[in-house]
């Protein structure tokens, strides 16, 4: 039976158990759907990313898994891929491009292991509208009265007193806002209100499917640490996640989201930083840089565990039984 080298890394975070963990299996090579699949299971974190060797003149190539899924993108199993690899030596600092099931990204490393992804180009629809900015209407099948996501419907669903969100929804309305995976960018008026959120994972999961999208970030300016720009939670059962300690697609797009609905008076800040996970015992924080169509989220990553995982032969049996 063979084994693979499995690293349990947190990224986002400049200490151990702090930040969002992911799985990172760093030779993927030959591996089977059904065994990636099945060691994401048993690794348990929300998502692992299985980097495939690539020749001297092609892009890497990373595909993510969930317990339960294949997932096209995840920027904090990226980051923690390369943070990892950069803090073994086994890449250097510079510029590396990624080949992902939503395209080829750029990767850049700095000298001090800060890893930033360029994601995709943005796109945000204004729910209360139902335009596009940014791109063309593919994709998202956004109803042009909000599909029925007023504030009471969308408290009901987070937990959290409609009121907080009206109070801030004049200035910043809910959109979905993407940048290779979509979701739903909900202001909150404080972080109070935020912290109290009990969702109702049920309600969440059928308003993620209703939009078409990865899952709820809800966000507030009220902040813990002064140097931040927002506090965000992340909730995303539909794709197995009840709630993500800190995201990097989340916080692209809600970067995005931003600059799009003026949210600051004057230029735009060259970087914003992002507070999460405080609410789970995992307290992250993320870069983001917005210029022009180029969205760059960043962070620092360590390892936490590295394994040797038994990995059993794909003998395409899996002897799961169905009623």
């Amino acid at each position: 039976m063979e084994t693979r080298r499995t690293l349990l890394v947190d990224a986002f975070a400049d200490e151990p158990l702090a930040g969002n963990v992911a799985g990172v299996v760093p030779d993927a090579a030959g591996l089977s759907d059904d065994q990636m699949g099945r060691i994401a299971a048993e690794l348990g974190a929300s998502e692992t990313a299985f980097l495939f060797g690539a020749a001297a003149d092609a892009p890497d190539q990373i595909r993510y898994f969930t317990p339960s899924t294949e997932v096209d993108l995840c920027g904090h199993a990226t980051i923690a891929t390369y943070g990892a690899l950069f803090a073994e030596g086994a890449i250097d600092a510079g510029d590396r491009a990624l080949r992902t099931n939503v395209g080829d990204l750029e990767i850049a490393i700095d000298d001090d292991g800060t890893v930033w992804m360029r994601q995709n180009p943005p796109t945000v629809d204004l729910i209360e509208s139902g335009s596009r900015a940014g791109g063309d209407t593919d994709g998202a099948d956004i109803d042009p009265n909000g599909a029925g996501l007023d504030a009471d419907r969308l408290g009901d669903a987070l937990g959290i007193d409609s009121a907080a969100l009206r109070d801030v929804g004049a200035d910043l309305p809910v959109a979905v806002a993407s940048t290779g995976l979509p979701w739903l960018v909900v202001p909150v008026n404080f972080l109070e209100r935020l912290g109290e959120a009990e969702p109702d994972i049920a309600a969440i999961e059928a308003i993620s499917e209703s939009c078409d999208v990865a899952g709820i970030y809800a966000f507030t300016f009220d902040t813990l640490d002064a140097e931040s720009t927002l506090h965000g939670r992340a909730f995303a059962p539909a794709v197995g996640v009840s709630e993500d300690p800190v995201t990097g697609t989340a916080s692209g797009a809600v970067g995005a989201y931003l600059r799009e609905v003026g949210a600051f008076d004057g230029d735009f800040p060259e970087e914003l930083r992002f507070e999460q996970g405080h609410f789970l015992d995992r307290p992250g924080r993320v870069r983001v840089r917005v210029a022009g169509d180029a969205v760059r989220v960043g962070g620092e990553a360590i390892v936490s565990m590295d394994a040797a995982l038994r990995v059993p032969a794909d003998d395409g049996d899996d002897e799961i039984i169905e009623a």
